[in-house]
């Protein structure tokens, strides 16, 4: 695969499986990350995906060093947990500022190299994008944007060549499991919070390796026609077409019972 692909959130986790994986596949990889860090298979560039101009920075630089950029890789992204009511505003400006408007502010400026290349923009997405948790009201509705936004996205940029792909991952063990931010509320939902808080993180971590999801995206990058929306494993592909046939209200129930 001798394609230069941009990898955000590349410092762990999902990013960097993702970012290691194509590089082992022939890639020219560039990582992005709001801190600094080094990784001897790719190439480590600093900038914070919620600062824009350090993004378009970052773009101009690569694109300087190589001519060219044939895919970018969506994946930064945090997590909040908690009751909505008690959510900070700063927390929920940052979840939507990262998840979401960095995404489409990324994939904005992605676009002019893509278009030139015919390339490939994947975004990170979730199973929570269409089976919304609760006490990650916040984090779902991220992950639905996301979900909306390529969809969309692919039907404004594919007379230029340029292709679309949301990936949905589901539980996957990484690091995001211990940066989640909790709120408070604790006392008011009778411990609901807690024992929510602790099934995510029981399924997180005993979930699905980052490098499935790394997998995922090399397959969308070969591929002629790469689809449109993947979920990632079996399980979970089949909630998320059961989900679409059963009433919204039996779904939330069963939601309702695993995670509150």
């Amino acid at each position: 695969m001798d394609k230069v692909v941009v990898v955000t959130g590349a410092s762990s986790g999902i990013g960097l499986a993702t970012a290691r994986r194509l590089a082992a596949k022939g890639c020219k990889v560039y990582g992005i990350a709001r801190r600094v860090f080094e990784d001897e298979h790719f190439d480590c560039l600093r900038a914070d995906v919620t600062d824009i101009a350090s993004v378009q920075a970052a773009f101009d630089e690569i694109f300087a060093r190589e001519g060219r950029i044939d895919a970018v890789v969506n994946n930064a992204g945090m997590g909040i947990a908690g009751a909505v009511e008690y959510a900070s505003c700063e927390n929920i400006q940052k979840i939507f500022d990262t998840n979401l408007t960095a995404l489409v502010k990324i994939s904005s400026i992605a676009l002019k190299y893509l278009k030139a290349s015919k390339g490939r923009l994947v975004n990170i997405g979730s199973v929570a994008g269409e089976l919304p948790i609760p006490f990650q009201a916040c984090y779902s509705a991220t992950k639905a944007g996301v979900l909306n936004f390529s969809l969309a996205l692919d039907g404004e940029v594919k007379r230029f060549g340029v292709k679309v792909t949301v990936i949905q991952p589901g539980d996957t063990k990484t690091g995001f499991t211990a940066a989640r931010v909790v709120e408070g509320g604790e006392a008011d939902y009778g411990g609901r919070i807690g024992r929510s808080v602790k099934r995510m993180e029981h399924d997180e971590q005993n979930g699905k390796s980052p490098d499935t999801v790394a997998k995922a995206v090399e397959k969308v990058l070969k591929k002629r026609r790469p689809p449109l929306k993947k979920t990632v494993g079996g399980e979970y592909k089949f909630f998320v077409g059961l989900g679409k046939f059963l009433p919204a209200r039996f779904v939330n129930f069963v939601l309702r019972k695993l995670y509150a």
